[in-house]
């Protein structure tokens, strides 16, 4: 994936605070339990020396290993048990004094063996969008927050709704198709593509979300400004599980950006990596602005919604007056 570098280093940075505190707080448990319960500070110290006793067996007969590993786990099992009773005898439960993690899955190391955890990479994909900006729209655009009381029960915008919210509920990674979400301004479209983005993303899945002005910009700034050393911005656009690109048609138009438009398109089509695209242009005026090239793509690879009605900004302002 293409994350930045400093996502990794925060999301490490975080992992490890998370880490260090949940095994302070479970120091200051031990620490408490050991005054009031003495003996459990014993049972530890002699928990501790096990891997001592193993290694004092090793290079002895093979019965004898047998042996003394038997009795060494015989006598831990009994030290464990002994410490459960005086916890629970205590009023405490048998695990007070273990770290309470996170994520228990990977002991909040990001890591469950060679594989990366799904904490971790959701964290890199929230990263992410904090530092683009688009962070605070995941809690306040979400399906549950999606009203159509300014268009009634309208029913393009209904299916919309219906089959975008099924579609983030369903998603797999592979095989997903794309969205093209056509219609005015003030329709819904960036509030439905922001709660499509917060379901995806909550179901651990890498999720791209940025306008098609900042698109050409970061493409723009790695093919003519990029210097030894630099990350390539551009890499996520092709290889995240979904991208969601809003406001197709505002960004400048040249040969460049036309280029970069249809290589995305045409790349992610051929890698069967599913997009959402939104845009305030009708088709007609997509064919006027783009070659064939690109609105053949669009629209006969993308499955499209048409977004009609009132205008929902302009409404909610007008109620306020």
């Amino acid at each position: 994936m293409g994350y930045r570098r400093e996502d990794y280093i925060k999301v490490n940075e975080l992992l490890a605070e998370r880490r260090r505190a949940a095994e302070a707080d479970a120091d200051r448990r031990r620490e408490a339990v050991y005054q009031k319960l003495p003996e459990i500070r014993d049972i530890d110290r002699k928990l501790a020396k096990t891997a001592s006793k193993v290694i004092g067996v090793i290079g002895r007969g093979k019965d004898a290993v047998r042996l003394e590993m038997a009795k060494i786990e015989a006598e831990n099992l009994a030290l464990q048990a002994r410490r459960a009773e005086l916890l629970r005898s205590a009023g405490y439960p048998e695990d007070y004094t273990e770290p309470r993690y996170s994520c228990e899955k990977c002991r909040d190391t990001g890591f469950v063996g060679a594989e990366e955890c799904i904490c971790r990479r959701r964290e890199l994909v929230m990263a992410g969008y904090e530092s683009s900006g688009i962070g605070a729209l995941l809690g306040k655009q979400t399906f549950e927050s999606f009203s159509t009381k300014y268009n009634g029960e309208n029913p393009r915008i209904r299916l919309a709704y219906e089959q975008l919210k099924s579609y983030a509920e369903n998603f797999s990674g592979s095989g997903d198709r794309s969205f093209l979400l056509v219609g005015a301004t003030g329709l819904g479209k960036t509030h439905l593509s922001s709660a499509v983005a917060g379901v995806v993303i909550g179901r651990g899945f890498d999720v791209k979300y940025e306008t098609a002005q900042n698109m050409i910009a970061d493409f723009e700034s790695w093919r003519f400004h990029r210097q030894s050393g630099d990350e390539d911005p551009t890499e996520r656009y092709f290889e995240c599980d979904l991208l969601i690109l809003d406001d197709l048609g505002c960004e400048q138009k040249s040969d460049f950006s036309f280029s970069c438009v249809y290589n995305l398109i045409n790349t992610r089509i051929n890698r069967g990596r599913p997009m959402i695209i939104s845009t305030n242009l009708s088709p007609a005026d997509l064919r006027r602005l783009y070659d064939k090239r690109i609105t053949s793509r669009l629209l006969g690879e993308f499955s499209v919604l048409v977004f009609e009605g009132r205008d929902v900004r302009a409404e909610k302002v007008r109620a306020l007056e």
